[in-house]
């Protein structure tokens, strides 16, 4: 009786134990559920509000001094073509880009210089080069999009739709930053000339661009951790909040090591 006893508890204990495991499981599973609900509904936010970022920032023109000259462009003298910039980014510099990511980028940022180098008579066939090796590499189907007359520095809602379709989304907002780092930082190389053609309107656009971006990047950042560093690199930029021509000329000037610290983080 006493072994029958003893073997009649350990069987409850064994029986006991497996329906706590079985609850303990069930219980797993269950917040394993709502987790997932809950990621899903954070993810869906979070891209509802990054679209209408979208949205605002499709409406924004390119800063003035990469428009065409017909469409209220800089215009140089024959004198000011002959002094050519010496701050480009170096078309080499695509050997440096070695993930996806970095590659958007410099992409983005080769593909603005391109449009300074063209201002200046200078040759581009290394950037157009660079610049099609690096979309061969990247090989987005959204850029089949763009016309002639497009490219990958433009945020349009375009690109921004396709991108989204084809699952690149957070990329769009990679090339958004590197595009606006890379303007930054040639309005401070010649500030009098490049902000020459500024409107209070674009002044206050482009630092209008900068909160939008920011804020997409933060957002992503929630559950992207590859774009992170991006917005890391781009919050101190929050200091440039211009409204008129003559605070963007000055802002840019006092957060010059914080655009040059950015470039260095976007485009090694």
């Amino acid at each position: 009786m006493k072994k029958l006893s003893i073997l009649a508890a350990s069987f409850a204990a064994i029986v006991f134990a497996a329906c706590g495991n079985k609850t303990a499981q069930n219980t797993e599973s269950a917040d394993s559920v709502v987790k997932s609900f809950e990621q899903e509904q954070i993810e869906a936010s979070i891209k509802m509000h990054v679209d209408s970022l979208a949205s605002e920032i499709g409406k924004l023109k390119m800063v003035p001094f990469l428009q065409s000259d017909g469409n209220g462009g800089i215009q140089l003298t024959k004198e000011e073509k002959q002094v050519k910039p010496d701050y480009l980014l170096d078309p080499a510099s695509t050997e440096n880009a070695t993930v996806l990511s970095e590659k958007y980028r410099l992409l983005s940022a080769l593909d603005v210089d391109r449009r300074v180098a063209k201002l200046y008579e200078m040759p581009t066939e290394d950037y157009d080069k660079a610049i099609t090796k690096l979309a061969a590499d990247i090989n987005d189907p959204s850029f089949k999009t763009l016309d002639n007359e497009g490219s990958v520095s433009e945020t349009t809602q375009t690109l921004y739709d396709e991108m989204e379709k084809n699952g690149r989304l957070n990329y769009f907002w990679q090339l958004a930053a590197a595009s606006l780092v890379e303007q930054l930082y040639l309005a401070n190389q010649n500030s009098e000339k490049y902000l020459s053609t500024f409107t209070d309107e674009a002044a206050a656009n482009t630092t209008f661009r900068i909160v939008l971006i920011l804020d997409a990047l933060k957002r992503l950042s929630q559950y992207d951790p590859e774009i992170a560093p991006v917005a890391e690199a781009l919050a101190p930029l929050e200091v440039l909040n211009a409204t008129t021509v003559s605070e963007l000329k000055s802002q840019i000037a006092e957060a010059k090591d914080k655009i040059n610290a950015a470039r260095e983080a976007l485009v090694k």
